[in-house]
């Protein structure tokens, strides 16, 4: 009885670190989508002269035309005019 009752503990604790790890994983891969959204509305906020809610509104038009996540049209044209990748502070 002892060592079921240990065995239950442990595999119950392994099941909340691995939740926990994909939530880690998770919440940076969104960070890191989510700066490269920002940065890519600032281009287009610059090239455009126009707000933050017109220049989200291109590029998830660019988004929806192309059939591509909003964060990898993003990525790619933050990418494309830094010749660079996108980094978060995070890192």
């Amino acid at each position: 009885m002892g060592f079921a009752a240990t065995a239950r503990n442990t595999l119950h604790l392994s099941v909340r670190i691995g939740t926990a790890m994909t939530r880690v994983e998770d919440l940076e891969a969104a960070l890191q989508g989510r700066t490269a959204i920002n940065l890519a509305c600032g281009v287009i906020m610059a090239q455009n002269r126009c707000s933050q809610a017109e220049a989200m509104e291109i590029l998830t038009r660019v988004s929806n035309n192309r059939n591509r996540k909003l964060r990898d049209v993003a990525t790619e044209l933050v990418e494309n005019l830094s010749g660079d990748t996108v980094g978060t502070h995070f890192d």
